[in-house]
């Protein structure tokens, strides 16, 4: 049964790149040898061999004051992933800023999903208090885009 010595650097990049990027699990492949790095362990493994050697390394979870729990009161989440607008084209007024009165079903936003522009309306009637995204950004399903109060 062979081993192999597991390249720290290596793992701390494909950890920060999983952070990064937010997907649960990234995996690496170069001459025979893999490196699996998820939200919950690291796998190695040699593979082209019956005998392929296995080690799993727990890894911490982040500190808990990193880990939000979840959206603020009044938060307006992304209902999908893609690029965030705050103004109808490029140059142009943004649809709101902060303190703005907004009524129910205003759009205050645009994000753009496989080349199609998808109004994000306001879920009720309010105060915008914070935006919370530049425009232009990429934004994930459920974060926070703007508070509405």
């Amino acid at each position: 049964m062979s081993k192999f010595d597991v390249d720290e650097v290596l793992v701390r990049k494909l950890a920060q790149l999983l952070k990064d990027t937010g997907l649960s699990e990234i995996e690496f492949e170069s001459e025979g040898r893999r490196i699996r790095v998820n939200s919950g362990r690291i796998s190695t493994t040699m593979s082209g061999s019956m005998d392929s050697s296995v080690t799993q390394v727990a890894v911490p979870p982040p500190a808990a004051a990193s880990q939000p729990e979840g959206p603020p009161a009044g938060a307006l989440t992304s209902p999908m992933v893609g690029t965030a607008y705050l103004a109808a084209e490029p140059g142009a007024q943004p649809f709101v800023k902060p303190g703005d009165r907004v009524t129910k079903g205003q759009t205050v936003l645009i994000i753009e999903a496989m080349k199609v522009m998808n109004p994000i309306l306001a879920p009720t009637a309010g105060t915008v208090r914070e935006v919370l995204i530049a425009d232009g950004q990429p934004v994930e399903f459920g974060e926070a885009l703007m508070i509405i109060q």
